[in-house]
């Protein structure tokens, strides 16, 4: 990772998910994220490093752009520091049909299934950095939440607000993180 440049998500790129998209005419060429992308292969999968700064979106607390997985692969993410919040949904078009939201913390563990999408926040004042295990032929699908303007639910300094786009947005469900890794990863390559 040291000699390795990240991704970097600027601002203008997160137009289309944002609660404030004011922000992005202020502030297009700011960087909210960096991603480095196969820090490290292992049959397979690759493994990339998120690392997301504490600095609000106007009213919202900062995140990914969320995408949901292609083909069946499934995405485990473990917590390296910083607190995280995984907003996790189903949805088919303007219907969301299951809303999960996971918090975890250092050390902790969280997988995501190939159906939902999955948004990543950062809760607090401090750096939040994440690892995640994934195919690499695996396809980053962003297309259906900036469809929407974003996930069925915004977090922001007075918590969750819903996103009008959908026409129906079920309660949030709490599911708790894996308390450790998963034995095996073979789930992972589809």
């Amino acid at each position: 990772m040291k000699n390795q440049k990240p991704s970097i998500r600027l601002m203008k790129e997160m137009k289309n998910v944002l609660y404030d998209k004011e922000l992005v005419d202020k502030f297009p060429e700011r960087p909210l994220y960096y991603v480095w992308r196969a820090v490290e292969k292992k049959e397979g999968l690759r493994y990339d490093i998120t690392l997301i700064p504490p600095r609000m979106l106007g009213k919202e607390y900062p995140k990914t752009k969320g995408n949901r997985n292609s083909e069946n692969y499934f995405e485990l993410y473990t917590i390296l520091k910083g607190k995280a919040i995984f907003l996790i949904q189903k949805s088919n078009g303007e219907i969301a049909e299951d809303v999960i939201v996971v918090k975890a913390k250092k050390g902790d563990w969280v997988s995501i299934s190939p159906e939902y999408s999955a948004v990543l926040i950062n809760p607090s004042w401090r750096r939040l950095k994440t690892g995640n295990w994934v195919s690499e032929k695996n396809q980053n699908i962003y297309q259906e939440l900036e469809e929407m303007s974003g996930a069925c639910y915004f977090y922001t300094k007075t918590g969750w607000i819903k996103n009008e786009k959908y026409r129906n947005i079920p309660p949030i469900r709490l599911e708790k993180p894996l308390e450790k890794k998963p034995g095996s990863l073979d789930y992972l390559k589809g």
